[in-house]
């Protein structure tokens, strides 16, 4: 007995070779149609030879036309719009066909493994997952993925289950999104989960992509569903964004008031309306900050004498 061995570089994965889509052939279905008929004449015509002469040319004619018309009934194919036809005979692949109509294939063994895939535009939402962000916290985090099918060769040879394939794959590429940002970003000069939705889904839509592109698989789009801090620490980020909003919007209200007092100053020595030296440009200006920036209503008290 003569042991055949296989090199590493004789495998597919080792060469690089793949199945590369192409247009497969076929037979209008009314071709199929017209052959069944002359199938069925055959078997006519034996029947009556049997009749008639009653030797074994009639029964050898019956058998022929019986086993023609059992070989090309089964032969037809119906392929509907976005929907295509993978022809597959021993193993081998034949082509794809793609335009919708009634096909038929001489050859019955083609309907033994040829298969119909489906390039109508799916969607799913993935579950929800619990990842660290970039900055170590505990979230959860989901998307809703749009996709289709647009290279049959590599959904049908490729890839043992390209559904599946999809779905492992997007929530694989969701929980590494959510490693790669933090978030919130509340110093404001990083892309977070939370302020740049767009930016996210780019990122995410592009290593999608690049996961499915081996399964033939175009990604439509992507986008985030569910974002949320992890039940543990959602009360305490709660309280962690609240105050940083207020530090944020205490930090504008300075810098307005700063500017405002900039000008106040800037306008009175233009107008020499008053002279003021650099202790009493002091209290001025710490009275105008205690003005422009105090949370409750201020209530001056107006002097009527002399500013010294």
């Amino acid at each position: 007995m003569t042991e055949i061995k296989h090199s590493k570089s004789d495998s597919p994965s080792a060469t690089g070779h793949m199945v590369q889509e192409h247009a497969g052939s076929a037979h209008a279905g009314l071709v199929g149609l017209v052959a069944l008929g002359g199938a069925i004449v055959v078997f006519i015509v034996g029947v009556t030879i049997t009749a008639a002469t009653q030797n074994g040319l009639g029964a050898i004619v019956i058998v022929a036309g019986a086993l023609m018309a059992a070989a090309w009934l089964p032969a037809h194919y119906l392929v509907q719009p976005n929907e295509a036809l993978v022809l597959i005979l021993f193993g081998r692949y034949k082509g794809t066909i793609t335009d919708p109509g009634w096909y038929w294939t001489a050859n019955p063994f083609t309907k033994l493994e040829s298969r119909k895939l489906s390039q109508r535009v799916h969607n799913f939402t993935t579950p929800v997952s619990k990842v660290n962000d970039a900055e170590g916290n505990p979230i959860e985090i989901a998307a809703v993925v749009v996709w289709r099918v647009v290279d049959t060769a590599k959904a049908t040879f490729d890839v043992d289950d390209y559904d599946d394939y999809v779905v492992v794959q997007s929530e694989t590429a969701i929980r590494h999104l959510g490693t790669q940002y933090p978030y919130d970003d509340f110093e404001g000069d990083r892309v977070s989960l939370r302020a740049d939705p767009d930016t996210v889904a780019q990122t995410l839509h592009t290593e999608l992509q690049k996961r499915l592109s081996a399964a033939g698989v175009e990604v439509v789009e992507t986008r985030l569903t569910h974002l949320a801090y992890a039940t543990e620490i959602a009360e305490a980020m709660l309280r962690r964004q609240q105050a940083s909003a207020i530090v944020a919007a205490r930090r504008k209200i300075v810098e307005g008031a700063v500017g405002m007092v900039e000008d106040a100053l800037e306008l009175l020595a233009e107008k020499s309306i008053v002279e003021l030296d650099e202790e009493r440009k002091a209290t001025m200006v710490s009275n105008l900050l205690v003005v422009l920036t105090s949370e409750q209503q201020t209530t001056p008290i107006v002097n009527a004498g002399s500013i010294y």
